[in-house]
């Protein structure tokens, strides 16, 4: 499965001339490939490099790639997302339920069309899964789905399990998070 960077590059230039752009949290998850957009950590700069594109480049489809935290122990590998939800809004004590935005019409956001498993995310890095419903956690995909949603663009996602959301997470992230990056170019190839 070696395939060089600039063969890599040439796939990702042809899906953008097919309205197709791809975006990933940071570098190192993506072996620091050029043409890929980076957002940085977390759902503000996630959301604001999604609309970026969206004004810029007028995409028929955005992807979203990236690392996440396995709460359910069952998966492993590169796994498609279709429900996104966010783990840390708490507005417990204006009686709303933990992970609901107060007055905002879109919540939950589910692709009816594609199977696939449910991600929460969050600006905080889990390491305790037990406060959390869902197969995985990161810190964009709900941000980067929201904003396709509101602009009507199709949106996917695909994220590499780097680790557990546990005590050990930190570590096995760093050690992993740069692991499923040629798993997702596989894939890649037959979108």
């Amino acid at each position: 499965m070696s395939v060089s960077i600039k063969n890599i590059e040439n796939l990702i230039d042809k899906h953008k001339q097919e309205g197709t752009y791809i975006i990933c949290a940071l570098p190192i998850e993506a072996d620091n490939v050029s043409n890929i957009f980076y957002s940085g950590l977390g759902k503000i700069n996630a959301a604001m490099k999604s609309v970026e594109i969206i004004k810029s480049h007028q995409p028929k489809k955005i992807i979203n790639y990236g690392s996440c935290g396995a709460i359910n122990r069952n998966l492993k590998g590169i796994i498609k997302i279709n429900k996104f939800t966010q783990h840390d809004i708490d507005c417990t004590p204006l009686g709303f339920e933990r992970g609901v935005t107060p007055y905002d019409d879109i919540q939950d956001i589910i692709l009816d069309e594609q199977e696939g498993f449910s991600c929460a995310s969050g600006d905080y890095f889990v390491s305790d899964e037990n406060t959390i419903s869902a197969d995985v956690v990161d810190m964009e995909a709900y941000a980067i789905a929201k904003s396709c949603k509101i602009h009507n663009i199709k949106f996917d996602c695909y994220k590499y399990i780097s680790d557990n959301a546990d005590n050990d997470a930190p570590d096995n992230w760093k050690d992993n998070c740069s692991k499923g990056f040629k798993l997702f170019v596989e894939l890649l190839k037959d979108i």
